[in-house]
């Protein structure tokens, strides 16, 4: 479990600027995570990591010379947000380009490359290279759907040298994605990991027993296997990597054996001893080998094995100097020296938002607006353990409290809107991009991106069934564009596009707002527990889509809770 926090919502917070208290002689804390301290003499390729929280020293404590210039830090196993990625960005661009890195998540993919396409209008040179070396998550035939876990380390490393080293953007990049063609990573768990606070595990693995295929979200194996010997998991891991051996590659590796959170350095040993036997008689070289944490996922009892097949460029890179926090090898030239900040140094201003002119009758709405946001928020906060425990079946455990803290972000951006005389349309706006920003993660960019489209719907129109139609087609439209999810994916469009369906025929009946939506309600009620019997296609859940049959999908679930709780406003204003 995890034993020590403050405000369990803010443990992911309070860590980041822990860290950066502690290193403050290399890292300082900027909004959406943090950068090195010292501006390199001379423009260079910034390399940023980035991802949810939970993971260290993944991905803050690899800030250095010969690895990254900073970090994109989301909240627990959450991606973070486009703002987030944005602002660490600009903060560490030097005038050479920047490159994102980080796992294949749907989250991560989608708010990377939003925050990718507002740096590149902005005239900054920016490219993305994502992690896919998890064997466990789809077959070789399918390597571009795969996750990125441990092997995330290794691209990264390689990545920073070249950077260090004075490449260029395409360089880097070029450098980072032959790294991740060329890596592969098995895991396994013994025990699943805990929020903090939370009062159980994401998952248990039985008696006896291990997850073989883990993730590093707090996702379980993709199958339970009985509990080997260390040199019987040695001889496991080997050979489902050694099964998948580039066709051009050669004998020398660099090699991770990677603790998730709760195994000892010295099981880790243990298990090296017949790792590194097993390597060299099937005729490879180890080149500096790894074993310890590099990619946790907090207090998770289990282990990984990463390989990446080194030619003459890949090993040169492997090999070269780095100081970091967490990882420190040979000697750069940069090594920080022990000079602290100055306290109370700046940060970044927050922009000042300025609203259209708002009629009374918007600013009437607006009232309404975030009563119903408040509704929302009690709603979901009632249900965070719940869906949580959906979201565990087969995906991280974090739908929950990601929901919970997007809605309470888009209410406070949505009041701050009002108290500034805002109207209902860009109430809806500001919360979109309070969601967007705050809560991170696949359903973060969605609900922020759709709040956003139905705020600028509705404008500074009224409040008639005919214009709450036409703003949750526009949210409808911009969550399926941006998402690329379809009915049957078993996502929230699963209950989303059925409550368009029947809102827009209710309205067009010519129904009023409340009665059309509570019947768009239901509709999305019926459709949300259906897809209990659905096998996701996309998202985090589909490496484990069989396990997932019989539960409903939690977005859908907390999509049709909203519509819901919309719907006992609505009906409860006529009352």
């Amino acid at each position: 479990m995890t034993y020590l926090w403050d405000d369990p919502a803010a443990f992911a917070d309070d860590a980041l600027a822990g860290f950066c208290e502690l290193h403050a002689d290399v890292v300082r804390q900027v909004p959406g995570g943090a950068v090195r301290r010292a501006r390199p003499q001379r423009p260079k390729v910034a390399v940023l990591p980035g991802g949810g929280s939970g993971h260290y020293p993944a991905f803050y404590g690899i800030i250095g010379p010969g690895l990254a210039d900073g970090a994109v830090s989301g909240n627990l196993f959450t991606s973070p947000s486009a703002q987030d990625a944005y602002s660490v960005a600009k903060a560490a661009h030097s005038g050479a380009g920047v490159v994102f890195g980080y796992g294949n998540y749907a989250g991560d993919v989608m708010n990377f490359g939003l925050a990718t396409d507002r740096l590149r209008a902005e005239g900054i040179a920016v490219d993305n290279v994502v992690v896919t070396d998890d064997i466990a998550s789809a077959p070789e035939s399918e390597a571009q759907r795969r996750r990125g876990i441990a092997g995330d380390f290794a691209v990264f490393k390689i990545m920073g040298a070249a950077a260090e080293e004075g490449m260029d953007l395409a360089g880097v990049v070029r450098v980072g994605r032959k790294a991740n063609e060329r890596t592969r990573t098995i895991g396994t768990a013994f025990a699943g990991c805990t929020f903090p606070g939370a009062p159980e595990p994401l998952f248990s693995v039985p008696d006896g027993q291990m997850g073989l295929g883990l993730g590093i979200h707090g996702e379980p194996g993709l199958r339970d296997v009985p509990l080997p010997s260390a040199g019987e998991l040695a001889a496991d891991f080997v050979s489902r990597v050694l099964a998948e051996k580039p066709a051009d590659a050669g004998e020398r590796v660099a090699v991770l054996l990677n603790g998730l959170g709760a195994v000892k350095q010295e099981e880790l040993l243990v298990l090296w001893r017949p790792v590194a036997a097993l390597l060299r008689e099937s005729g490879h070289v180890p080149v500096l080998p790894e074993v310890g944490e590099f990619v946790t996922s907090l207090d998770m009892a289990g282990v990984s094995l990463t390989v990446t097949w080194l030619d003459d460029e890949l090993e040169r890179l492997w090999t070269a100097p780095a100081w970091t926090p967490a990882f420190r090898r040979g000697r750069t030239a940069d090594e920080p020296q022990a000079v602290r900040p100055e306290a109370g140094e700046p940060r970044a201003d927050e922009p000042v938002v300025e609203y259209s002119p708002a009629s009374d009758e918007s600013r009437r709405l607006a009232e309404h607006v975030l009563v119903a946001l408040r509704q929302v928020a009690s709603a979901l906060g009632g249900a965070e353990s719940e869906l949580g425990a959906i979201d565990a079946v087969a995906g991280d455990g974090d739908h929950g409290r990601g929901m919970v803290r997007g809605i309470g972000a888009a209410l406070v951006a949505a009041e701050e809107a009002q108290r500034a005389g805002a109207g209902a349309g860009d109430c809806l706006v500001a919360a979109g991009d309070g969601w967007a920003a705050r809560a991170g993660g696949t359903s973060g960019v969605l609900w922020g991106a759709g709040l956003r489209a139905a705020g600028e719907a509705l404008g500074d129109r009224g409040g008639s069934a005919e214009v709450a139609a036409a703003a949750v087609n526009a949210l409808t439209t911009r969550i399926t564009t941006l998402g690329g999810a379809a009915v049957g994916d078993k996502t929230l469009v699963d209950a989303l596009e059925p409550f368009r369906a029947e809102l827009l025929s209710a309205v067009a009946a010519g129904a009023p707002a409340a009665a059309a939506w509570s019947r768009a309600a239901e509709a999305a009620d019926e459709a949300a527990r259906n897809t209990a019997e659905l096998v996701p296609r996309k998202g985090r859940a589909r490496p484990l889509a069989e396990r997932s049959i019989g539960t409903p999908d939690p977005g859908a679930v907390s999509t049709a809770l909203i519509a819901r709780t919309i719907a006992d406003h609505l009906t409860g204003e006529l009352r």
